[in-house]
């Protein structure tokens, strides 16, 4: 067995939540989550982009791109595992998934979608005529 990693979580509550709303509106990208990113990630493989890094203390951060619907990227932006590595300590963070608003809200009630893209109770029109523009544009 590879040197193993444990898997935490800033914040668990608030990040199930986020991953639960990824499950729901992003299943690819629930899939390569759970099935391929956090089983790498126990064996100390770390996909994304080093966004910081401490030698003397062992700590490097990420940001993983996780496969998001262009169109749903161009509106609310792509959506993204921020996650911290201790590596004298074997544990990965699990820090956040972002964009937040959109996520949140996708947890706490069911989003309507628009042209297959789920839009915001708080800034609906606002988010359709993105969705609009960018089809009209031809993406």
């Amino acid at each position: 067995m590879k040197n193993s990693y444990v898997i935490e979580y800033l914040n668990e509550n608030e990040f199930r939540k986020k991953e639960r709303a990824v499950k729901k509106y992003n299943m690819l990208a629930y899939k390569k989550l759970i099935f391929e990113f956090y089983p790498n990630f126990r064996d100390g493989i770390f996909d994304g982009v080093v966004v910081s890094k401490n030698a003397g203390e062992g700590i490097v951060k990420y940001e993983l791109k996780l496969p998001t619907d262009s169109t749903f990227a161009k509106v609310y932006d792509d959506i993204v595992l921020h996650y911290t590595v201790y590596e004298q300590q074997k544990i990965v963070m699990l820090n956040n998934i972002t964009p937040d608003d959109i996520l949140m809200e996708g947890h706490q009630k069911e989003l309507t979608t628009y042209k297959g893209v789920p839009i915001s109770k708080s800034h609906a029109e606002k988010d359709m005529f993105k969705i609009n523009l960018l089809n009209m544009l031809g993406k």
